[in-house]
């Protein structure tokens, strides 16, 4: 009985950190287990808020090589870049034609920023691009095209799948047959959360992010960074409410993790020794990764044939979908 597929969308966003080696890429590689996986570089969305070419393709290939370091085998599974697919577009333009504009006036992102524009007083579309604008149809394409059957997505993005749902639906009631397949969100409920040097979330834009791919020196430095309370050496010390020890959780083993607590419990142990071990497991982890990224990186000629050849595994895929819907249509008659 063949699988039911899963999609995932990676955004060329920069650097990759630890909260997105354990929020969402452990998640996404762990879905090719029980389904046909497909994953792609959305290079086009990235265009709506990145306009230098050579930051766009730097990052493009740092997150495609994060990514195959990380674990994500080409063989097994179909990784392509989104502009390599241009099936992808000439989808998009056909749903365009069964997308109300309602629709997309009521897009999370956009009413974010004319709510902002309105609060400042200004015209309630500045600094909205069509890009921007029918970005939840370019990325219905992207999910249709490829028959998927569920797409993990966080429980702010639903409304995302939601209006594919939407919008294959308009499709197949005008054309009163099952031409598109309808898509369901596999929500993450219980996405780790990663802390950062902090203790809030990770996360670039607050600054507190650990590089996935740091090298060992800066590594270090950055969890010795990691902020703590003023507790004594000699005290004893809640392991459940030290960031330290929640990372230090994410990578060692249980018998690591009972050891480390009890010592926590018993007192005796300074930040910095907690620090140090921290360190320790941190970096058992992330060097092959590192090994494996810094390799990948360097053999540019390498990571395109690993693209090109997921293109040619998807664009037949792709193709067969926008046929189907061009018959409906009486496109190709």
């Amino acid at each position: 009985m063949d699988r039911k597929i899963s999609l995932t969308g990676i955004k060329p966003t920069g650097s990759l950190h630890i909260g997105n080696y354990f929020g969402a890429i452990k998640p996404a590689l762990e879905l090719a287990k029980d389904y046909d996986a497909r994953y792609f570089i959305a290079d086009y969305h990235a265009l709506n808020t990145m306009k230098n070419p050579a930051e766009l393709q730097s990052c493009i290939r740092e997150v495609a090589a994060g990514w195959l370091a990380s674990g994500l085998d080409p063989d097994r599974v179909i990784f392509y870049r989104q502009s390599s697919i241009p099936e992808v577009f000439e989808l998009a333009t056909m749903l365009m034609a069964f997308t109300g504009k309602g629709l997309m006036n009521r897009a999370h992102a956009y009413k974010a920023i004319v709510q902002a524009n309105n609060e400042k007083s200004s015209d309630p579309d500045a600094g909205v691009n069509m890009g921007l604008y029918t970005y939840p149809v370019l990325m219905a394409a992207d999910i249709i095209l490829f028959d998927s059957d569920v797409v993990p997505v966080g429980k702010d993005q639903v409304q995302h799948i939601e209006m594919a749902q939407d919008i294959a639906r308009a499709v197949n009631a005008n054309y009163r047959r099952d031409v598109l397949k309808v898509p369901q969100a596999a929500v993450r409920e219980q996405a780790a959360v990663v802390p950062g040097l902090d203790g809030r979330k990770m996360s670039k834009s607050y600054g507190n992010a650990i590089p996935l791919f740091a090298d060992e020196k800066q590594l270090r430095k950055l969890i010795m960074r990691m902020v703590t309370n003023s507790q004594a050496v000699e005290e004893s010390k809640d392991p459940d409410q030290s960031q330290i020890y929640l990372l230090y959780k994410l990578f060692a083993s249980a018998e690591e993790q009972a050891a480390l607590a009890a010592r926590y419990r018993a007192g005796g142990m300074g930040w910095s020794e907690a620090k140090e071990e921290l360190f320790r497991v941190v970096n058992r982890e992330l060097a092959p990764l590192r090994g494996r990224f810094e390799a990948i990186i360097a053999d540019g000629e390498g990571l395109d044939r690993v693209l090109a050849r997921g293109a040619e595994k998807a664009r037949p895929i792709a193709a067969a979908t926008v046929t189907r819907f061009r018959r409906a249509a009486g496109i190709d008659l």
